[in-house]
């Protein structure tokens, strides 16, 4: 005797058939494959096209970030651009060297509707980083979907440490024992000194310094050194600079 399916079983049934079929519908003629495979494989199936590729990249966040790199060392900086701080929110700069460098997200150097304001490059049909359909830029959009996932893991890397807690298979970055449950994630190179002694890279290298080659997840004792050598490291720097300028 068959088990009769369970309400939720039902639901999810009767929604995933009028999803494939609106997604189906929507769909264009040409479509990555990746994306498409992801869709069709979800508990619910994503009714749309641009939520399906919505979906992709949150699901790939750290294709997303390499993505967005490449892009950004497609581009360059634009000319005269240099990485500044403001104390007050105005024309685009940011107020924290903890904030990733975008030049294009700046007044000054943004390219408008079209153009991703992370990585300059245009944006085409549903949010997608290449022209695949033959239509050209978008004449709204200023974000890439990968982009705004890698925007996201730059700002708050702590948000994917299940996902960077098992890359590094679960040991720990700093003393290569097991994981903690209260493990941390922690920048390499620690982004003041990004600020004070490399801010002359070029853009697409500063960059690095916030996505995957520069992030670590290390038990909470070992970043309580690493913070305390840190602390030690920059009161050295000032006095080295009062003793200077004496």
């Amino acid at each position: 005797m068959t088990k009769p399916l369970s309400k939720t079983a039902l639901f999810r049934a009767d929604y995933n058939a009028k999803a494939l079929a609106r997604l189906n519908k929507a769909l264009p003629e040409i479509f990555p494959r990746g994306v498409l495979v992801r869709a069709y494989a979800r508990p619910y199936i994503p009714p749309m096209p641009r939520l399906a590729v919505d979906g992709y990249w949150r699901a790939h966040p750290l294709r997303a970030d390499r993505l967005a790199r490449a892009l950004a060392r497609k581009s360059g900086a634009p000319e005269g651009w240099t990485w500044r701080l403001t104390e007050k929110r105005k024309d685009g700069l940011p107020q924290t060297f903890r904030t990733p460098p975008a030049p294009y997200r700046e007044k000054a150097f943004a390219r408008g509707p079209g153009h991703c304001c992370v990585c300059g490059q245009p944006v085409y049909k549903l949010g997608w980083h290449k022209d695949l359909w033959g239509t050209g830029p978008s004449k709204t959009a200023s974000w890439h979907s990968a982009c705004v996932i890698a925007w996201r893991l730059w700002v708050a890397p702590s948000d994917f440490a299940p996902l960077l807690r098992k890359l590094q298979q679960r040991r720990c970055a700093g003393s290569g024992g097991r994981l903690w449950k209260t493990a941390e994630i922690d920048h390499r190179l620690p982004l003041f000194r990004v600020w004070r002694e490399h801010r002359n890279l070029s853009w697409p290298d500063l960059l690095d310094h916030w996505g995957l080659p520069n992030l670590d997840v290390i038990n909470r004792t070992v970043h309580v050194e690493k913070c305390a050598t840190e602390a030690g490291y920059r009161a050295e720097r000032r006095l080295l600079a009062l003793a200077s300028s004496e």
